[in-house]
């Protein structure tokens, strides 16, 4: 089974402030989506920044038949939500987007504003398995790329930068807490005999503290003498897979020429030890052929495809 994680970059309908300006450049988005996934072949995708439900129906459309579509009820002040494409049938196990009970809101803007649940919700799914069945999470934690006051993408001054840097820190580690106590809820303290996995867009890379913070007791990572070593951490760990994609192929989006894997598949350990192989992109197609984003989302309104490349691990 192939599972992976992918953000669809702006998935909306034509018509509206975010979405392509006409029917063609819908249709060219939509097929060049379609295109990546059904090479792909996945048995279930997550994927992220789904702007208008419709449009997700429209694109499963274009798969072979059979596929079944699950959205989170949490969308973001631009109706961008996260969500599930699945070969089998799937049922919610949750929609949710409060943060842990222990943390307050925290601040978002210089006026003061807070933001006391996620931006985005995490849904999570239960399909059935080879093995029995498979609990998955998806998230898109918010984002490092910065608005500040009156829609402006750049500050005023470095001051203002590196504040609203901070404002979207905070919210970013709040979200991670709470996607870890979903994911505590998830694997149920049996880590060693459930398989649990949490994917999606965290917006930061593989050792920024955000990420590490969903893995639980630190000293198993892959690649460390501790991942062949069991002990009792092992029951409520996450692995991420990253190690386990070739160096060429670690990444999946380019910021400003730079390339970054800020897209994460995370597994519990019955399922890490199953997968035999990871990548980015498509299988068997080298490093993925991404275009370079800048700080200013909107420049890419309406363009095909996806700016992020698919991030996935195949698993026995």
């Amino acid at each position: 089974m192939l599972l992976g994680t992918w953000n669809l970059e702006n998935l909306y309908r034509p018509g509206g402030p975010f979405g392509p300006g006409d029917e063609a450049a819908y249709a060219s988005k939509l097929a060049a989506l379609a295109a990546v996934i059904t090479e792909l072949d996945p048995g279930l995708l997550g994927v992220q920044e789904v702007g208008d439900p419709g449009a997700l129906e429209d694109l499963a459309g274009l798969l072979d038949d059979g596929w079944h579509v699950a959205l989170s009820e949490h969308a973001d002040s631009r109706g961008i939500r996260v969500g599930f494409l699945s070969r089998t049938e799937l049922t919610v196990v949750a929609d949710t987007a409060v943060f842990p009970a222990r943390i307050l809101p925290v601040q978002a803007d210089d006026t003061g504003l807070t933001a006391g649940r996620a931006g985005r919700g995490f849904l999570a799914v239960e399909v059935a398995g080879e093995r029995g069945p498979l609990r998955v999470a998806v998230c898109h934690l918010k984002s490092k790329l910065l608005t500040y006051p009156d829609g402006r993408f750049q500050p005023r001054d470095e001051g203002e930068r590196a504040r609203y840097a901070a404002y979207a820190l905070y919210r970013r580690a709040a979200e991670a807490a709470a996607l870890r106590a979903l994911a505590d809820e998830l694997l149920e303290g049996d880590g060693r005999e459930r398989d649990v996995a949490v994917l999606g867009d965290l917006n930061d890379e593989v050792q920024a503290a955000t990420t590490q913070m969903l893995l639980g007791p630190p000293g198993s990572e892959i690649g460390t003498p501790g991942y062949d070593r069991p002990d009792r951490g092992d029951a409520f760990r996450l692995w991420d897979v990253a190690p386990l994609i070739p160096a060429a192929e670690r990444y999946s989006r380019v910021n400003s020429g730079r390339r970054e894997l800020i897209d994460h598949v995370l597994l519990s350990h019955r399922l890490v030890r199953r997968v035999s192989v990871a990548g980015t992109g498509l299988p068997d197609d080298g490093p993925p052929r991404l275009p370079s984003v800048g700080t200013d989302p909107g420049e890419r309104r309406g363009v095909a495809g996806s700016d992020h490349a698919p991030v996935w691990v195949r698993v026995g």
